[in-house]
């Protein structure tokens, strides 16, 4: 906490009247980092109607979170708390809310259930986090743009094989 409060500029006490403990001020943290990535993955699906382009864009809205010099998402994907009830709603939320999104894309253009597009969805979700992890931990020759285009084309040519319906 002294840490934190040389850097954030405070003293000690400033910051326990914000933050009670080291708890608290973890879960704000996370819960800012978590929003963070949501409202990427929001800006990326209405950046475009071009759900080719919205696939590219929202692999590289995961990719740019993981790959940021901030580290944040670690906070969020690599935390030893996940299994405090707390914190694993919080990180629950980035693969839930991210996944709403995408399951209402996926519905609209193809008349799937709500069911079916919501495991599209996830597993969408699922792709976009392991991937950029993955890639963090061992980028080899590949930049964060290279990364997230050849993992965007594996995923558009997957969920492009579910066609729009009228």
């Amino acid at each position: 906490m002294d840490d934190i409060a040389d850097r954030a500029g405070v003293s000690k006490p400033v910051l326990y009247q914000h933050f009670p403990g080291k708890q608290e001020l973890y879960m704000a943290l996370l819960e800012t980092s978590c929003d963070a990535i949501i409202a990427s993955c929001r800006r990326a699906l209405e950046s475009t109607d071009d759900n080719k382009l919205r696939v590219a864009a929202a692999m590289t809205a995961f990719y740019e979170y993981v790959g940021s010099e901030s580290g944040a998402f670690r906070l969020v994907f690599e935390s030893d708390l996940t299994n405090e009830p707390a914190v694993r709603a919080l990180v629950d939320r980035v693969t839930v809310d991210c996944a709403e999104m995408i399951t209402d894309v996926i519905r609209e253009d193809t008349g799937l259930s709500v069911t079916a597009a919501n495991l599209l969805a996830v597993s969408l979700v699922g792709m976009a986090q392991v991937s950029a992890r993955f890639w963090t931990d061992d980028p080899g020759d590949l930049s964060r743009e290279e990364a997230a285009a050849l993992v965007a084309g594996l995923a558009w040519r997957g969920i492009a094989g579910y066609p729009k319906h009228d």
